[in-house]
């Protein structure tokens, strides 16, 4: 089946635009013309092209949490599946209206809903199958939709803390190096040209400067050669599977941002094993799961021996605890809700915990690197002004 996007006219002479599903473009004008409508233009939409699920599923991840919290909500007032998706379906555009064309056609001639999903990986990822799964088994659909979109917007709210955290410092850092590089390689020289003509010896700052400016005029496209040159070469090495995890092992031990990464992907952890057990999924599934959801791969490598040491029947706590990837109190949490069968619970107090740190961590450093940045900026300036003044200073003395 595939999703074709047609603008037409009705008996009434009405324009007529929307989407159908056919195996191929002769039979969605059969279709057409069955409903009496005069087609003026039809065309595929691709819903989900080859080597973009990762995009996709990145640009379209609220419209997801979306789609999923209005049919748990549909389905808990007793509206049938198909319906529920219809009316969820007339309020979106584009590729996403097209998934969900597909999914209630794929609904329609016999699939169950996580079948439907299935063939939508760039959309739907491995935790909603999963869940949605156990739901339609279970016969309690709306319910774990519910839980899932809970987790979903849950997880879309402390994504990428560490980077948010980064991310306005980095921007000043990097605005603070392309002034200054323009600052050296355009208005220097031109004000450090009569001085030097003069024949005065020059201050230490005016020295440093001038050095500095002539090492980005005269050799600039070779530090640019090296700067790319470098870049390329951290970039490869990162690509293949032993330096990505040899840098993601570096990232857990980088000073303030080490914890903060680890709390990070531990909270993740949590909260998806939380969601997927009280789903009714089992341990080792969720933590299989889990896995997949984790994009440190010293983390993920950790999961994948702890999974095989609860598969050989060690206890969960100790599973942890062999892989040193986790803290003595995540390790404990583990022990005590496998004990008293509350881990669900206790797994989404330690996400939450953990969540708080890491957003309250973030704050501070955010706090800390804006006045670092702007004494870095302030020094910058000093050594320019005192570059620039002293000589002149100098001269003036002089006469």
């Amino acid at each position: 089946m595939a999703v074709f996007a047609y603008k037409a006219t009705d008996p009434g002479a009405s324009r007529v635009r929307g989407v159908l599903t056919a195996d191929s473009p002769r039979q969605a004008r059969d279709v057409l013309r069955a409903k009496g409508l005069t087609i003026q233009e039809i065309v595929p939409r691709a819903a989900n092209g080859p080597g973009r699920s990762a995009r996709i599923s990145a640009r379209h991840s609220a419209k997801v949490v979306q789609f999923i919290r209005d049919l748990a909500m549909l389905l808990g007032a007793g509206i049938p599946l198909l319906q529920a998706i219809d009316t969820i379906s007339s309020q979106h555009r584009g590729e996403f209206h097209s998934v969900l064309v597909l999914l209630r056609d794929r609904i329609a001639s016999g699939g169950s809903l996580a079948d439907a999903m299935c063939e939508q990986p760039g959309f739907f990822d491995e935790m909603c199958l999963s869940v949605t799964e156990v739901g339609e088994a279970s016969g309690s659909l709306e319910s774990v939709l519910s839980q899932l979109a809970d987790f979903k917007e849950r997880s879309l709210r402390f994504k990428n803390r560490v980077a948010t955290a980064l991310a306005y410092p980095l921007f000043v850092l990097t605005m603070a190096i392309a002034v200054g590089a323009g600052l050296m390689t355009f208005v220097i020289p031109k004000l450090l040209e009569s001085l030097t003509e003069s024949g005065r010896p020059l201050p230490w700052s005016t020295r440093v400067v001038k050095n500095a400016s002539d090492l980005l005029v005269y050799h600039g496209w070779m530090l640019l050669l090296g700067t790319a040159v470098l870049a390329a070469a951290i970039v490869a090495l990162f690509r293949t599977p032993a330096g990505r995890m040899r840098w993601h092992q570096m990232q857990l031990r980088i000073p303030v941002l080490g914890p903060m990464i680890r709390k990070q992907a531990t909270a993740r952890v949590a909260i998806v094993i939380a969601t997927m057990m009280k789903s009714g999924i089992v341990f080792v599934r969720a933590l299989q799961i889990a896995q997949r959801s984790t994009p440190n791969l010293a983390i993920r490598t950790a999961l994948e021996r702890c999974e095989a040491a609860v598969g050989a029947g060690q206890d969960i706590s100790k599973a942890l605890q062999s892989t040193g990837a986790f803290a003595p109190v995540v390790v404990q949490i583990f022990a005590v809700g496998q004990q008293s069968g509350r881990l669900e619970e206790m797994l989404e107090r330690l996400a939450a915990d953990y969540d708080q740190q890491v957003a309250l961590t973030s704050e501070r450093l955010t706090a800390l690197l804006e006045p670092a940045l702007i004494l870095l900026l302030v020094g910058l300036i000093a050594l320019i002004a005192c570059a620039t003044i002293l000589p002149m200073l100098e001269a003036a003395d002089v006469v």
